[in-house]
């Protein structure tokens, strides 16, 4: 691998992570240069997985230092997606689908309306798990199993159903996030280990644009606040509802 490639990878890795960390839709950009480099989809999926692990971890760390607390709340929430990201790793291959295209577009134009029409109610989560709803969990569920199949957008996902669901502000929501698909990675990324589905020297290229991104990604967010993190995540939705719809 040359220098040129090495640097493309990079660069892609910190504008995914700065997007993973804020908004969601990092590895629709690492994802296709992953398999232009010559990975196969199997591969390039799990290839991408060190690097997510890894952003994760850093945008944790980036949330505490800014005594952004809710690290125990956050594995909580991750605990109900370990089981679907688990089933959904074993079952992953490449996304070819056509109408899991269609659904996924229309999903995250929804989701743009939902985070643009404001909301009366504001309130914190408290440390009682108790207080998630029944529809949450099933959803929490099924974005671990979409998360371990193929990860590309669920943040985006993430993110729908901690705003709506909890009624958190998008600060709080980003902190969960991160830590939800932080603990789940962990056991997709060793299925994909076992069934020797990873080039590591690309991916740990990846990983170190990633971290990075996450980290200033977490920075601005915290200080620009809502915002921010609101016009970053209408327009990556955008691209990438459009971006799906133009492939039918």
């Amino acid at each position: 691998m040359d220098f040129y490639s090495v640097f493309i990878l990079f660069i892609t890795g910190v504008l995914a992570g700065f997007l993973n960390v804020n908004a969601g839709g990092g590895s629709a950009l690492a994802l296709p240069v992953l398999l232009f480099m010559g990975l196969d989809g199997a591969t390039a999926n799990g290839t991408n997985r060190i690097a997510i692990l890894i952003q994760n971890i850093s945008a944790v760390f980036a949330y505490r230092q800014e005594k952004i607390r809710g690290f125990y709340i956050g594995l909580k929430l991750a605990s109900i997606t370990l089981p679907g990201a688990i089933a959904g790793a074993i079952f992953a291959v490449n996304i070819n689908d056509l109408w899991f295209k269609r659904i996924l577009a229309f999903i995250m134009i929804g989701i743009v309306f939902s985070i643009i029409k404001p909301k009366s109610v504001k309130t914190e989560f408290v440390n009682d798990v108790g207080n998630i709803p029944l529809k949450a969990y099933l959803f929490l569920f099924a974005i671990g199993f979409y998360g371990g199949f193929i990860q590309m957008g669920v943040g985006f996902l993430i993110m729908a159903v901690l705003y709506a669901q909890l009624h958190l502000t998008l600060v709080k929501v980003n902190m969960y996030k991160v830590t939800i698909i932080l603990f789940y990675t962990i056991p997709a990324l060793i299925i994909f280990i076992v069934t020797k589905n990873i080039d590591w020297i690309l991916g740990f290229v990846l990983a170190l644009g990633n971290a990075f991104g996450g980290w200033i990604g977490v920075k601005l967010a915290i200080k620009k606040g809502d915002k921010l993190i609101r016009a970053i995540l209408i327009i990556a939705i955008t691209v990438m509802a459009l971006k799906l719809l133009l492939t039918f």
